[in-house]
C-alpha cells in the first residue's frame, strides 16, 4: 500500500497481518473517491469508521484534511494505524480510537469540537472470517445518524458489496453511486430542507 497524492505522495504504508479479516481499499477505488472529494478535503474534519489499515485516513491527511479520527475494534489495526501515523509524521493531526461502530457513537462528536465531521468514510467488511456475508452498513449508518456526527454540509462515503441491501436513515439521501466491480461507493448527505 502507498499514499497516492499530497504531501506524502509515493510513501509506502504498513499493512496488517493477512490473518485478519481486513481488506484495504484498492488504489483504483481510493483514487476515484479522492478525485470526487477533492473540493471538500482542504481543512476537513475526517472520520474513518471500520478504519482497518487507516489507508484512507492517511491519504486524507496527505491531501490536506485538517484532522482525522480513526475507529476500529481490532487492536492490531489500532497499533498499525499508530505506526503509520508516526511513520508519515501525521500523529499530531490524528486520533485513533478502539471502538465498535455497531454500538452507540455519541462520544465521537466531541472529537470534532462538537461541530460534526465534514467527511465520514465507512468501509465495513463484506465478509467474516468464515466467508459469511455481513451486512454492517445499515446499523453503522443508523448509529452515525443517531449521534449526529455529520456536519450540516458534510458527506458520508459508504463502500459496500454490490449485493448488500441497506436502508438509509430518513434525514439522509444518496446523491451519487460509483461502481467498481463488486464494490459500490455511495455518497450521502442530509436531505435539503
Amino acid at each position: 500500500m502507498r499514499i497516492i497524492a499530497g504531501t506524502a505522495r509515493g510513501r509506502r504504508i504498513f499493512s496488517v497481518s493477512k490473518n485478519l479479516p481486513v481488506k484495504p481499499i484498492s488504489d483504483r477505488i481510493k483514487q476515484s473517491v479522492f478525485d470526487i472529494l477533492r473540493p471538500r478535503l482542504a481543512g476537513a474534519m475526517w472520520l474513518d469508521l471500520f478504519a482497518g489499515t487507516g489507508n484512507v485516513s492517511l491519504e486524507a491527511l496527505s491531501r490536506g484534511a485538517l484532522r482525522v479520527v480513526c475507529v476500529d475494534r481490532e487492536p492490531a489495526c489500532i497499533k498499525n494505524i499508530h505506526r503509520n501515523l508516526i511513520h508519515l509524521g501525521f500523529e499530531d493531526r490524528a486520533r485513533v480510537i478502539k471502538g465498535d461502530v455497531l454500538k452507540p457513537l455519541d462520544y465521537l462528536l466531541s472529537y470534532s469540537d462538537n461541530e460534526g465531521y465534514d467527511i465520514i468514510f465507512m468501509g465495513p467488511p463484506y465478509r467474516d472470517q468464515n466467508n459469511k456475508m455481513l451486512a454492517l452498513s445499515e446499523p453503522a449508518l443508523k448509529n452515525v445518524s443517531s449521534a449526529k456526527l455529520l456536519a450540516p454540509k458534510g458527506v458520508i462515503v459508504l463502500q459496500t458489496h454490490k449485493t448488500e441491501p441497506f436502508a438509509v436513515p430518513e434525514e439522509l439521501e444518496i446523491f451519487r453511486v460509483e461502481k467498481y466491480g463488486d464494490t459500490l461507493v455511495h455518497f450521502l448527505r442530509y436531505k435539503a430542507a
